[in-house]
């Protein structure tokens, strides 16, 4: 157990800040970014085979965080923050042409206040959200993303276009097009 503690402490004061960041990436919310990271160590750290060096368990701890916000389902996530109300409750707002605002609406009108990039992106569902943070942050492949998130190429791909068209506009920034075809060269012999 001391060597644990003593690699979450050098994992912390090594890497705390950067993880603590990435978090607030991934979360809808700054008081869940702490949570998601907290969450996420203590999962690797449960595991049989824990990690045995700070590059090592700093890999897993983001990966740990990425695939719990990507397994979010965002219904699951809106009314887990919201206390499990309906979108058209007591928490929804008439607009001033008389309809209902849901939740989206106004996480939308917060992102257009600013051109945040961690704003933007809490504008996003939970699966999107890690999907462009694996892409553009973590520098990661379509089928290493997929690989990771246990998804099929396809989804991501899909993940990461939806994502591109919600956050130009918000970003103001362009659609730099599709994502190239990557094909993964496998030796046979090698998977002996």
């Amino acid at each position: 157990m001391g060597d644990l503690q003593t690699l979450v402490e050098r994992l912390m004061h090594e890497r705390g800040a950067s993880l603590t960041a990435y978090a607030a990436m991934l979360a809808d919310r700054d008081d869940d970014a702490v949570r998601l990271m907290d969450d996420a160590i203590v999962a690797v750290l449960r595991r049989r085979r824990p990690p045995t060096d700070v590059d090592e368990a700093d890999a897993r701890v983001r990966m740990a965080m990425a695939t719990t916000v990507a397994g979010r389902s965002p219904r699951r996530t809106w009314r887990a923050s919201r206390g499990s109300r309906p979108a058209a409750g007591p928490d929804s707002a008439p607009h001033a042409d008389g309809a209902l605002r849901s939740p989206q609406d106004d996480r939308q009108d917060r992102v257009d206040d600013g051109s945040d990039v961690r704003t933007a992106l809490r504008a996003l569902p939970p699966r999107e959200r890690a999907c462009v943070v694996m892409r553009h942050h973590d520098e990661l492949t379509l089928p290493q993303i997929a690989r990771a998130l246990h998804v099929e190429q396809h989804q991501v791909r899909r993940c990461l276009q939806d994502a591109t068209a919600r956050l130009s506009p918000l970003l103001g920034v362009v659609d730099p097009g599709p994502e190239p075809e990557v094909a993964e060269l496998v030796n046979p012999r090698s998977r002996r």
